[in-house]
């Protein structure tokens, strides 16, 4: 279905993390389209990007109220579109799915099965083995210390970013470390990389554009560079098949010992340095709204580009931060 004439109301949430305001940055560029903001924290600096009447605040996406709200929110400001950039809100808004469509308006997420493989490492692991390489993964509370290589990773089986994860040394530290809900994985010891992928609502990928996460500050990459390179590409793409995910997604992946792209995890929403590879030239956020409205989406290039990152500032008045709308 192409886009309606008149403009196109989406809101974004996550307007405090830089996943948030690329998109919110990106759609803005769009004179067809209006931006409006949604965070759970009034100092959220995306905020402050759009006009006052375009900003709200939500609950945390973890909390019961969660997709009730941001359905209640929809409806309030008039979106058209919902484009959620934070993992804790994913699969509440999944759950409310048939809700938020009911009103007419079009949410920019996974089908529920491909999300609920993206979310768990595991059954991503699992999902992903017979397509690319996949370093070998247990959980933890059933793993057998004895049969491990060290140095391993601890990680929970859902989270995001690098919170939870460790190394570990040694048999005892894994059997001191063992307790449900945590994964152990092999080590991989190569450079690391992430592959932002775009694909059509059928899950057809059109663009992957590999980046070098040259440095991670809370697993977030804060200086690295797109690059083009056909074994990460196809990688990107294969990973993003396996579980049919659609529209926007980051594919998290490392060289093992002897040099081969192995699956870290699967980020089923835009990621935080999605900037990097709008630079590049492929302007996923805009490229994936035409295709939530059935858009057909070629093929795309990129051109390889380096970014670093710093801190900005954007002033306002304490009023401004005192009346966002709850």
């Amino acid at each position: 279905m192409p886009r309606p004439s008149a403009r196109t109301r989406v809101l974004v949430t996550g307007a405090g993390g830089p996943a948030g305001i690329a998109v919110m940055r990106s759609l803005a560029a769009d004179p067809a389209v209006d931006v409006l903001a949604a965070d759970m924290d009034n100092w959220a600096a995306g905020l402050y990007l759009v006009p006052p009447a375009a900003r709200l605040l939500l609950p945390a996406g973890d909390s019961p109220g969660f997709a009730a709200a941001a359905l209640a929110a929809c409806t309030r400001m008039r979106a058209d579109v919902l484009i959620p950039t934070v993992d804790a809100e994913l699969q509440p808004l999944s759950d409310a799915r048939g809700q938020i469509e009911a009103v007419g308006v079009r949410l920019m997420l996974a089908p529920g099965q491909a999300l609920a493989l993206a979310l768990d490492k595991l059954a991503l692991a699992r999902a992903c083995a017979a397509a690319v390489r996949v370093p070998r993964t247990e959980c933890m509370a059933a793993a057998d210390p004895a049969s491990w290589t060290f140095p391993a990773i601890a990680k929970p089986r859902t989270g995001s970013g690098s919170r939870g994860v460790r190394r570990l040394d040694s048999v005892a530290e894994l059997t001191a470390e063992a307790r449900p809900g945590y994964l152990v994985q092999e080590y991989l010891p190569g450079e690391e990389y992430s592959v932002d992928v775009l694909a059509d609502r059928r899950g057809r990928v059109v663009a992957a554009v590999p980046r070098l996460r040259a440095r991670v500050d809370s697993g977030v990459s804060v200086a690295g560079r797109s690059l083009h390179s056909r074994q990460l590409e196809e990688f990107g793409t294969a990973a993003a098949e396996a579980i049919g995910l659609p529209f926007i997604c980051n594919v998290q992946c490392r060289r093992d010992a002897g040099g081969e792209p192995a699956l870290v995890e699967i980020n089923p929403r835009p990621p935080g340095s999605l900037p990097l590879t709008i630079a590049s030239g492929v302007d996923m956020p805009r490229l994936a709204l035409a295709a939530l409205y059935g858009a057909e989406l070629p093929g795309q290039a990129f051109t390889e580009t380096a970014m670093v990152r710093f801190l900005d500032q954007r002033f306002v008045s304490m009023a401004d931060i005192e009346q966002v709308p709850a």
